[in-house]
């Protein structure tokens, strides 16, 4: 069996048993424990699984990465007015972080060719960005997410940990008023972390579908966040909670 083949059979059981040991795995492909061990390391890091004590679990749907199209296309309209509306706080000669969210691909298309100094994560992102002449683009590299078109991992977080910001741009899978900003898997909120934590002013984007909700990995808490950015949709109660923690919140209106 190949090693691709081999990775794919791991999937295939995870999701149609819900969990499988490490020793019915190392059997089943007739490979050592310590391969399959390192496969669901992979495996896990690629959003596919979810390692566990002994073996691997299925990832349930409110916890899978959606894959970048879908995310594109999901609430377009109030992402690219969220997106337009951060660009105004974007100053020339700015160093700013855009994260691998469709919301700061939406700002890459909208930011002017002025001189800034624009560090990503995200493929779609400096693709972007590569028109623009007085644009300087510095892409992390790192292991590939294929699903989200982002660098993460160790490779990643280092790359950032050389860096200093002015202000970086992110957005992510849950917003909860009591506990934080929140990412479908730990190596995009550790991604996160490291970008709010070499930036001296955060900006989440956020359209009103992000509210409310708590995804698996822990990003930050309100206290480390300046400024929100959602559209006319997101209720009042929202908006005045997120007032009440010292976070700036700015609500565009609705196209009219």
């Amino acid at each position: 069996m190949l090693v691709a083949q081999r990775w794919q059979k791991i999937v295939q059981l995870v999701n149609e048993r819900g969990s499988i040991r490490v020793t019915e795995l190392s059997a089943i492909c007739e490979v050592t424990e310590e391969t399959i061990r390192r496969d669901l390391d992979k495996l896990e890091s690629e959003g596919k699984l979810l390692r566990s004590h002994g073996g691997a679990v299925s990832i349930p749907s409110s916890q899978a990465e959606t894959p970048y199209i879908e995310r594109e296309t999901t609430n377009a309209d109030e992402k690219r007015r969220i997106a337009q509306a951060a660009v105004g706080h974007v100053n020339e000669h700015d160093r700013i972080i855009l994260d691998a969210s469709s919301t700061a691909w939406y700002m890459a298309q909208h930011l002017p060719d002025i001189p800034l100094t624009v560090l990503t994560n995200s493929i779609k992102v400096a693709i972007e960005l590569s028109t623009k002449e007085k644009v300087k683009v510095i892409s992390t590299g790192g292991l590939l997410s294929p699903r989200s078109l982002s660098y993460v991992g160790p490779l990643a977080e280092r790359s950032l940990s050389t860096y200093h910001v002015d202000k970086a741009f992110i957005s992510c899978k849950g917003l909860h008023l009591r506990r934080g900003l929140s990412e479908f898997n730990e190596l995009q909120a550790l991604i996160k972390q490291k970008m709010i934590g070499i930036a001296d002013t955060i900006y989440v984007l956020a359209d009103y579908s992000k509210f409310g909700l708590q995804s698996l990995a822990h990003v930050a808490s309100w206290e480390q966040i300046q400024h929100v950015i959602t559209d006319e949709k997101t209720d009042a109660d929202t908006i005045r909670q997120l007032t009440e923690l010292s976070v700036n919140v700015h609500q565009i209106p609705a196209c009219v």
